[in-house]
């Protein structure tokens, strides 16, 4: 049973988050209630006296805002600056919501002091092109029994970075912000409720989907809606003579997450997750504890209340994730989870996902979210042509052409982005323009293409220092990636998660050719994520004339960790097995390259840090010294130390 009715919802349902912002535009994503008129104030405090540098109510042309419920829109502020915002200095916003009589209904800084810091009245930002210190991480999922890396930059900003001077120029989440594949049982049942509370879209199916399903609300009443959704999830018919051989099955899953047993389908059901996700708000409207009419056995109650453990400690860090992601730009980009598990991993899962129509829709109800939520917030301008059908789309009935809004974002290649930072940010895509094998669809695909590789090339020519994101790691642990290969060999690289760099013979030498180009940047730092240890790799290259040089940085998660046991098994045998002097590393392609490991101050012995925090990256101006350090959830600092061993 639901706490309060609708009528009595809060104006503000999720953020405000900060998103694309610079000199020349401000960015800020929300979701209301209603489709309200909405005033905006950019100001400055002088002494104590404050300095107006804009306030204006929106028009449609700078706030977009789109349909997804009754009482659910999302508004995107894309504001174009005519005079450009001052940089290094704190600026202060304000949004006031207006009614249909033009009275303030809602307002910011006067009904929401928690998104404050210390005795403020306003949330603020500072704008920094040179980057000096960012944050980054990847792979927050909301169960995982430990801390929210992102409760920690909220009270480093609450510290002694609250200031201009002191505060990071950005956050970079990249990949697995949410987990479509993997849901509680808790979450599920907040998401329905909020679904309900919010009058979220239903949504139709043809005939095509198990189990005879045709609408969203015969889903949420299913007596397999709760733990045992991958038995209504499509299954892809393979060759009896080869899979059903050496697995006993005559189908495999389309959705290869071990966890899907709570797989989202629907696009309400994305969109409650993001709210609940990033705010703190819709939490407070729904009751968590199982009802009788979840119908779950006592073995499924077991984990519903252990899972609930989990939940309400990630809710309890919820406000202040919310005043972090008020304070400081926030920039995304997708991986897996983001999706589905091993999205877009073969040729082969391709085919079988987008051939059948129930898949497809599921992969697209995700990305539709990620859109929503995530990409077009990064930089709106490249979004111009969905944006421009968005009332033909969404509608106060629903979303129209459901299908072909599937397409179109399926049939979408501008989700990488670069910012004018400096030095210069490349955000990479590896999900949607792999290299895919023409000779044997279960071999995994290449991260990247052969034309986005080349285009990512020229973007690098003549820049002094790149920071390149790649959601996974393009030098990884050997040992892991020599697993990988042995799994692929015998044909099932889904087992293991198999997408690395090296994976693909094409998208390997590319990649590595790129680095050793003489007319690329001198200096690279490469910021990635994904495999839920974290460790530091400075890389030169051997016997050849090029000087660069590359950093890589890999920080997961942010609320996730590798099992311990197995990591440690890992992480010595890749120690002694690929060793600065082991004949080993000659089978390897990166064997015209010497990698040299930074050692966690937790424990020198080590090679990878294994725990939940928050990547912070510190960059001398001259682009020479790269300090990488986690803010672990019990609020130490781990330092990645130079050694002299490589790998």
């Amino acid at each position: 049973m639901l706490i309060n009715a609708a009528c009595s919802l809060p104006s503000l349902l999720a953020g405000p988050i900060l998103r694309d912002c610079h000199a020349n535009q401000f960015t800020l994503w929300f979701v209301t209630k209603q489709a309200y008129q909405v005033n905006l104030c950019l100001f400055q405090h002088e002494s104590e006296h404050k300095q107006v540098l804009l306030e204006q109510i929106l028009t449609a042309e700078h706030l977009h805002q789109v349909q997804v419920g009754r009482h659910a829109f999302i508004n995107l502020i894309t504001l174009p600056m005519e005079q450009p915002l001052p940089i290094d200095t704190l600026i202060y916003y304000d949004l006031d919501f207006l009614s249909a009589e033009n009275d303030v209904e809602f307002s910011l800084s006067k009904d929401m002091p928690t998104l404050c810091y210390k005795q403020e009245s306003a949330p603020s930002f500072a704008i920094k092109p040179n980057i000096s210190q960012l944050y980054h991480g990847s792979c927050r999922k909301p169960h995982f029994a430990g801390g929210d890396g992102l409760v920690q930059v909220d009270e480093q900003i609450a510290g002694e970075q609250f200031s201009a001077s002191q505060r990071a120029s950005l956050l970079m989440m990249s990949g697995d912000q949410v987990y479509v594949d993997d849901v509680a049982g808790p979450t599920l049942s907040a998401i329905h409720q909020v679904i309900k509370l919010l009058g979220l879209f239903d949504e139709q199916w043809k005939n095509e989907v198990p189990g005879g399903l045709t609408t969203s609300q015969q889903l949420y009443q299913h007596p397999q809606n709760y733990y045992h959704r991958e038995q209504l999830l499509p299954h892809d018919s393979v060759n009896p003579t080869i899979w059903s051989k050496v697995f006993g099955a005559s189908k495999r899953p389309i959705f290869t997450s071990v966890n899907a047993k709570n797989h989202l389908v629907t696009l309400s059901e994305v969109i409650a997750m993001y709210l609940l996700t990033w705010s703190p708000i819709l939490w407070q409207q729904v009751a968590l504890e199982p009802e009788k009419q979840l119908l779950l056995p006592e073995d499924w109650l077991t984990r519903y209340q252990q899972e609930l453990s989990a939940i309400n400690q990630f809710v309890e860090g919820l406000a202040q994730v919310q005043r972090v992601m008020a304070h400081i730009p926030v920039y995304m980009i997708f991986d897996d989870h983001d999706i589905t598990d091993d999205w877009n991993l073969t040729r082969g899962w391709e085919e079988a996902a987008y051939t059948h129509p129930f898949s497809k829709r599921i992969i697209g109800n995700a990305l539709a979210g990620y859109y929503l939520c995530q990409g077009w917030g990064n930089q709106a301008e490249k979004f111009s042509d969905i944006v421009a059908k968005h009332e033909q789309i969404f509608t106060e009935c629903g979303i129209a052409a459901h299908d072909d809004f599937v397409d179109e974002l399926l049939a979408f290649d501008q989700w990488h982005y670069q910012l004018n930072t400096t030095p210069k940010m490349l955000v990479l895509d590896t999900r949607t323009q792999r290299w895919r094998s023409e000779s044997n669809p279960g071999k995994p695909s290449g991260l990247m293409d052969w034309e986005s590789l080349t285009e990512l090339q020229t973007q690098l020519i003549n820049e002094p220092c790149v920071i390149m994101v790649s959601a996974a790691p393009i030098y990884g642990v050997k040992l892991i990636e020599a697993v990988q290969r042995v799994f692929t060999f015998f044909g099932n690289p889904l087992a293991v998660d198999a997408e690395n760099w090296m994976a693909h013979k094409g998208t390997a030498n590319v990649i590595l050719n790129i680095f050793r180009n003489r007319k690329t940047p001198p200096q690279f730092i490469i910021l990635s994520g994904d495999v839920h240890y974290s460790f530091v790799y400075d890389v030169s290259h051997r016997f050849i004339r090029s000087s660069s040089r590359i950093v890589q940085i890999t920080c997961s998660g942010i609320k996730n960790e590798f099992p311990e046991k197995l990591i440690h098994i890992l992480e010595r045998l890749n120690y002694y097995l690929y060793g600065t002097y082991s004949p080993l590393n000659w089978f390897t392609k990166r064997r015209r390259m010497k990698i040299k490991v930074r050692k966690p101050s937790s424990d020198f012995n080590k090679t990878v840090y294994n725990g939940s925090g928050i990547g912070v990256m510190n960059l001398s101006d001259d682009f020479e010294h790269v300090e990488a350090k986690i803010l672990n959830t019990k609020g130490q600092v781990v330092i990645f130390e130079q050694s002299e061993e490589t790998t």
